[in-house]
């Protein structure tokens, strides 16, 4: 997953730079232990490279952590920071994406997220998304792009990039195909 991170934080470099708000990258993950395990990774890549400075991630799973900054080792979990000064990427999980959309004491963290900053939205594991879940997690994108207000007609999300990956699905030109169809689905 770490090949679709370097444009991701490139952007969101740029964007902090020139002072826009919002949360820029979206990325969801099917289970709260992957994400946790990405949080660690991203957060040491963001403190390594002197470029990414300023970047802030957070990772909202369930729990109300305790971190309200980053560190070397971690992201933003502490709900109020987190509403407070919503971060330029989020790590989260679908289930807990939907309780984000709904509940009000969550609304200021898309409060300053629009058309204009959300420019990434990345599906980890993306292969694991079938069935009913790929259903649900459809609808799930129609809605985020709904309610940040994104949404154009064929294009549910506007004009964020989605982002799929998936070290299952393979990495040949028949992988390829299957890979586009199924995002098609979803």
């Amino acid at each position: 997953t770490e090949c679709f991170l370097m444009p991701v934080l490139d952007h969101c470099a740029r964007a902090r730079d020139i002072g826009q708000k919002g949360i820029k990258a979206l990325i969801l993950y099917p289970m709260n232990a992957l994400a946790s395990d990405q949080a660690g990774r991203l957060a040491e890549l963001i403190n390594t490279e002197k470029r990414l400075g300023g970047i802030r991630a957070g990772i909202y799973v369930g729990e109300n952590g305790s971190h309200t900054g980053m560190g070397a080792d971690h992201l933003i979990d502490d709900r109020h920071a987190l509403r407070d000064d919503p971060p330029d990427i989020l790590l989260t999980n679908y289930k807990m994406l939907d309780f984000l959309l709904l509940r009000r004491e969550d609304r200021p963290l898309w409060a300053t997220t629009g058309p204009d900053s959300l420019r990434y939205v990345v599906l980890d594991e993306f292969h694991t998304y079938d069935g009913a879940q790929g259903t649900d997690v459809a609808m799930l994108m129609r809605r985020l792009g709904a309610t940040l207000g994104t949404a154009v007609p064929g294009a549910p999300l506007g004009e964020a990039a989605p982002v799929a990956t998936s070290a299952t699905l393979g990495t040949d030109a028949a992988a390829l195909v299957d890979l586009r169809d199924f995002a098609g689905k979803v």
